[in-house]
């Protein structure tokens, strides 16, 4: 029975007359039609469809290439093939050569990403660590044979996983590059992802070049920051601390209460139990309460160096009065010395004064701001003996 079905297959498959590629994958990029040990027959129907290209390679030498469209393969339409097998006009005989069909539609949404983190140094941050993923579509260029001298080679069924990783790597070196080069700050990377994708496509055309393929589409889907650094920008995004530059005792307080909050919850959580949630809770509060403390030391010294020193209240000047005795004037005399005049009976009620803001001399008795230099500080009689 098995040597009928080998003479069986050897009879139909003598000469093949018709050649063509349904292709009914996703990622297949080169496909080459099963000949094996037949011949193909002079005059045989090759059929190629919209986004194939067939290439005939004959002995390791590529030959006539045949974009889509329906050809009878005679020596008239395959000149290179008819040189290099040497055959007269005329000639109609089978022939043995590999018909390879390359797939040239766009292959979408390929992935990219970074597998380890990629250390750079932010002008805010410093060295910080970062994440990147995305996508791109490519196409093999209309002239396969650059693709297929240089990354396909001789496969019989090349795919987007053989090319795919080599891509990738050259896609993380450029974008390691580009990256630094840009000196963009974290914070504005995902403001900028447009942009980014467009200028980071640009840059590496040449290396999809390189291997006949044309980059058709490239996306930066995401550059994801450390967790510690995320989670560090969402307390000061809503605590308002660092952004608006106001450091007082309310945000602060309230800064201090969501630390506190947050260790005691890491402590009601922790699952070695009741006492060691408590005593993680207990730490947590400590570290709150002192980054909270060194937050505050940090934010206000520098405002207190730049702050000026308030000057002094002036010192009050008390006024000082002149003196007009026998119209000689005299003077001036502070509040103190007139003090002693009047104990010495230099100064009396009926004594012209004047100082400053006084319309005119006056008698001491009559000034109010004099007055009391006059009172008697004499105690009164002592009561009668009873």
């Amino acid at each position: 029975m098995g040597l009928f079905n080998s003479f069986k297959e050897k009879v139909l498959n003598e000469f093949i007359d018709i050649i063509e590629w349904t292709d009914d994958t996703a990622d297949t990029m080169v496909w080459r039609f099963p000949r094996y040990q037949a011949e193909i027959k002079n005059g045989a129907q090759l059929t190629v469809r919209e986004s194939q290209v067939a290439v005939l390679v004959n002995e390791g030498q590529f030959a006539d290439i045949y974009q889509p469209g329906r050809y009878q393969l005679t020596t008239s339409n395959m000149p290179i093939l008819t040189t290099l097998k040497g055959w007269k006009y005329g000639f109609n005989s089978p022939f043995k050569v590999d018909v390879y069909f390359v797939n040239t539609k766009q292959f979408l949404n390929l992935r990219w990403g970074t597998s380890n983190p990629i250390t750079l140094r932010d002008p805010e941050f410093g060295p910080i660590r970062l994440r990147a993923f995305g996508s791109y579509c490519f196409q093999v260029q209309s002239d396969p044979t650059k693709f297929m001298k240089g990354v396909a080679g001789t496969s019989g069924n090349y795919t987007t996983d053989m090319v795919s990783e080599q891509l990738r790597n050259h896609i993380i070196t450029k974008f390691t590059d580009y990256l630094a080069e840009s000196k963009i700050a974290a914070l504005d990377l995902a403001a900028n992802l447009n942009e980014f994708s467009e200028a980071l496509k640009e840059y590496l055309k040449k290396e999809f070049d390189d291997y006949g393929i044309d980059l058709t589409k490239f996306l930066v889907e995401n550059i994801s920051l450390p967790e510690a650094v995320e989670k560090a920008l969402d307390q000061r995004t809503s605590m308002g601390i660092i952004g608006s530059g106001q450091v007082n005792a309310g945000n602060m307080n309230a800064f201090t209460q969501m630390q506190f909050a947050n260790s005691l919850e890491d402590g009601a959580n922790n699952p070695m139990g009741s006492n060691s949630g408590l005593a993680s809770g207990a730490m947590g509060m400590g570290m709150g309460l002192a980054m909270a403390q060194q937050m505050t030391n940090q934010m206000t010294q520098p405002m207190q160096q730049q702050a000026p020193a308030m000057a002094p209240p002036p010192i009050q000047q008390q006024p000082s009065y002149y003196t007009a005795v026998n119209g000689a004037q005299s003077g001036p005399y502070n509040m103190q010395q007139l003090m002693q005049m009047a104990q010495q009976g230099q100064l009396k009620t009926d004594t012209m004064v004047w100082t400053q803001g006084m319309a005119g001399w006056a008698a001491a008795g009559t000034v109010q701001a004099l007055s009391s230099l006059f009172t008697s500080n004499t105690p009164p009689p002592p009561p009668p003996a009873i």
